[in-house]
């Protein structure tokens, strides 16, 4: 082994190597000294590379800064090692306060019931069932419906009672006179573009007569303020000469007299649920009404009879609601046979017009030996059209949610066309009412019935 003699070593050796310069020698001597201090007191604390750079004042910092970076560096290591080492223990620490509670606990935001002394306690829940489908079997089982043996597609059998047939508790049906509690005008405003038209009167047609009929289902308390008055808005949007209203309550009134000031109102009673006419005192001039009641009847029904005078053309108009279900089939064939016999008591110089909700079958008209030969079904003069053929589907109107599954056409008009003098002629028939509010049902479970006729002078 050589010695440090300071003999040169051979090439290759470690000692071959020329240490590497030192910065400062590249600066002057007086630039040299000012630095020397403090470059010698960064080496002595820990060995650090000396950057190559010829400001004095870049290498100064440049040294600081890589000197703080080793620093922070071995306090990062030392919490990576032990991370919670200066973290007393979580029981060891006091409960802090919360909302002003020294012991720590929430206090509830409500505060205690007076006849309660305890906590307050929540009540059990009731454990779920096991199978998936038991709620689906249960609903099923409270919509169960067996239909009566006559017929697949038929109305249900129920009692005649209205409470039996709705929707709504039969204890609180019929309820008394003056009982009725529902303001269907509250948060109603009493302009209606369409409907009130006496201040913008427009000129009548006297070659066109439109007439509705609808069961516009009253009896059915649910969504009942949005379903009366999205019937109000197809009235103001077909605006008819004349409307047949059916199952009609006292509620119903104010509002028709407050959408629909324009329309003359006759009611056929005041009690329960009835049948109303609408004439547009602008086009139809009012001369007479008559109630006939219906001897028999178990449902309190009748016919409406309105005279009017169209165009200075004498019009006989009646409506009726004839006895419900299929169990009244006979009382019911003998109202309608009362409805004929009214409308051919009439002048053959006037024509007449019924419409209203039958609840017919046509096996019920055939038993009464079909039609009277001068008295048309509207529906088979026009051709029979297919698209306002049922009235009632149960199918497609989902407001009863019934199980059973139904197309029926109860709802029919029928006219006498006068022999002599002007004449009432139908030209087209739709349904109305075939779209769903925004309450997410329909406005009735009936469909309105809107009836075109030419007039000929």
């Amino acid at each position: 082994m050589r010695g440090n003699t300071g003999e040169p070593a051979p090439p290759g050796s470690c000692r071959a190597r020329s240490p590497r310069p030192d910065p400062r020698s590249r600066l002057s001597p007086l630039r040299r000294e000012g630095t020397e201090g403090r470059t010698n007191q960064l080496s002595r604390g820990a060995a650090l590379p000396q950057p190559a750079l010829r400001d004095p004042y870049l290498a100064e910092h440049a040294v600081e800064a890589l000197r703080l970076h080793h620093v922070l560096h071995g306090l990062l290591q030392a919490l990576r090692r032990e991370p919670h080492a200066a973290a007393p223990p979580t029981s060891a620490r006091p409960p802090a306060p919360r909302n002003g509670n020294p012991g720590g606990r929430r206090l509830s935001r409500l505060p205690p019931r007076p006849w309660s002394s305890g906590p307050r306690q929540r009540p059990a829940r009731r454990p779920r069932s096991t199978s998936g489908s038991s709620r689906r079997r249960r609903k099923r089982m409270r919509r169960r419906y067996t239909p009566p043996s006559g017929g697949r597609c038929c109305a249900p059998s129920s009692p005649p009672s209205p409470a039996a047939t709705r929707p709504w508790r039969a204890a609180s049906w019929p309820p008394a006179t003056g009982t009725w509690s529902i303001d269907l005008t509250a948060d109603a405003t009493a302009s209606t573009a369409g409907v009130n038209s006496e201040d913008t009167p427009q000129k009548e047609d006297d070659s066109n007569f439109s007439l509705i009929t609808w069961n516009i289902d009253g009896l059915d308390l649910g969504n009942v303020k949005d379903r009366a008055r999205g019937i109000c808005t197809y009235l103001a949007l077909y605006s008819p000469d004349v409307v047949f209203l059916q199952e009609v309550i006292p509620p119903h009134l104010p509002l028709l007299q407050m959408k629909a000031g324009n329309y003359t109102i006759i009611p056929g009673n005041i009690d329960e649920y009835f049948t109303a006419v609408m004439l547009k005192k602008s086009r139809v001039k009012l001369l007479k009404h008559d109630i006939i009641p219906f001897p028999t009847t178990a449902m309190k029904r009748n016919l409406l009879v309105v005279h009017v005078s169209i165009s200075g053309i004498e019009l006989c108009l009646m409506t009726s609601h004839l006895e419900s279900t299929k169990n009244h089939s006979k009382e019911r064939i003998k109202q309608l046979q009362i409805v004929f016999n009214e409308m051919q008591k009439e002048s053959e110089s006037t024509t007449v017009i019924f419409g209203g909700d039958t609840n017919l079958r046509d096996s019920e008209v055939t038993k009464l030996g079909n039609l009277p030969d001068n008295i048309k079904d509207a529906w088979e003069f026009l051709g029979k059209p297919q698209h306002c053929r049922y009235t009632w589907d149960t199918q497609s109107n989902t407001n009863l949610n019934a199980a059973y599954k139904c197309k029926m056409r109860f709802d029919r008009i029928y006219f006498r066309p006068a022999v002599e003098g002007g004449h009432f002629i139908p030209r087209s028939m739709d349904l109305i009412g075939l779209e769903k509010l925004e309450c997410g049902r329909f406005p009735s479970d009936h469909w309105g019935i809107l009836c075109n006729f030419d007039v000929i002078l």
